[in-house]
């Protein structure tokens, strides 16, 4: 049987071959030679219809063990070839090594600038007696809006401007959204807490805004403090004493009268700019263009209204209030001298650094 012996001498071949390979690259060539698409013994295998029918199967089962033996003395010689190789580089790699050389140091990462933000914001607040709290991020609109005094036609209640939540509204809470402002967390807490209170929430929120002083998911942090006799004073001898602590012993704060509908009276907060510390204009006599005339604007403030404190449990003619908010990526930016909030984000590393 002339194809039997011609499989026999092919399988010592092969395998003699393999066995003085001494690289991969010599390996895979023979396996191209032997077992690829036009290897010898790929073409010996096309022979097979013309062996007598009598022979083919005991043929068929020889060619199949010549090419199990090939494979597997490649595969085996593959493996101890790629041993010694990578043995010789980290032979040589040793070799190169100077172990007098001092090492590189790897470089360390640190906290978001959110993340420090509000680590300062909650280790300032704490300083003065108030405590930390967390409340939800998905929200029912009666915290957010109806116990807050909004009416129904306000404009913060349009799917415009808050993200509302396909779900079935709660009988008595109406529609679920994503909580649009911490404001929501005084109703909550006055619900809950003991007098007097001091509360600091901070909180992810949530609203259909995208622009230079907005992004759509933002953290605010909120003060609550309900007590009797808390007046305007209160809430401007905290506000002062945050921004000095937290922007320095230069900056002041000034309030101007505004409109929330969750506070009565209620005030804008301002403080000077760090970049002409509040002169509205540079050294050299250019006009900053960093703020308006030497004032940044930073949040609001208010003493909360009556209506609020009587829809979270709470006497108004015993007790009174003050709250502020503030975005945390926009005291960051103000603190750090940013004109686009959304840079606060970046992913960039050279932006990042900085911090």
């Amino acid at each position: 049987m002339e194809l039997e012996k011609e499989l026999l001498s092919l399988k010592n071949n092969a395998v003699s071959l393999i066995l003085d390979a001494k690289t991969p690259e010599e390996l895979e060539e023979l396996k191209l030679q032997f077992v690829g698409r036009s290897g010898s013994l790929t073409k010996l295998l096309k022979e097979l219809p013309k062996v007598p029918e009598n022979e083919r199967r005991e043929i068929g089962q020889l060619a199949n063990e010549v090419k199990t033996v090939i494979e597997e003395a490649l595969e085996r010689a593959l493996e101890q070839t790629t041993k010694h190789r990578q043995a010789e580089r980290l032979l040589t790699l040793k070799q190169q090594i100077d172990v007098t050389e001092p090492g590189n140091t790897p470089p360390l990462g640190h906290l978001h600038p959110v993340t420090e933000a509000i680590e300062e914001i909650t280790e300032i607040f704490s300083h003065i007696g108030f405590t930390r709290v967390r409340y939800p991020e998905i929200e029912w609109d009666w915290y957010a809006f109806e116990a807050l005094n909004f009416p129904k036609n306000h404009p913060a209640r349009d799917d415009w401007e808050t993200f509302f939540i396909r779900e079935a509204p709660h009988a008595t809470y109406g529609p679920m959204l994503l909580t649009p402002h911490t404001s929501s967390g005084q109703i909550r807490e006055m619900l809950k807490a003991e007098m007097p209170i001091r509360m600091l929430n901070i909180a992810k929120t949530y609203r259909r805004q995208s622009d230079v002083s907005h992004v759509a998911m933002f953290h605010q942090f909120e003060t609550l403090v309900v007590d009797e006799k808390i007046s305007i004073a209160d809430l401007k001898g905290t506000l002062d004493y945050f921004v000095k602590s937290y922007f320095g012993a230069d900056r002041k704060t000034r309030i101007r009268p505004y409109h929330f509908q969750f506070t009565e009276p209620s005030f804008e907060v301002d403080i000077t700019c760090g970049a002409c510390l509040g002169k509205g204009r540079l050294p050299d006599g250019q006009e900053c263009k960093l703020c308006k005339e030497g004032w940044l604007e930073l949040g609001g403030a208010g003493m909360v209204h009556p209506n609020v404190l009587k829809n979270s449990g709470v006497d108004p003619d015993k007790y009174s209030g003050f709250a502020s908010g503030f975005g945390v990526e926009r005291v960051a930016t103000v603190k750090n001298g940013l004109e686009d909030i959304r840079d606060i984000y970046s992913t960039r590393l050279s932006f990042l650094e900085q911090f």
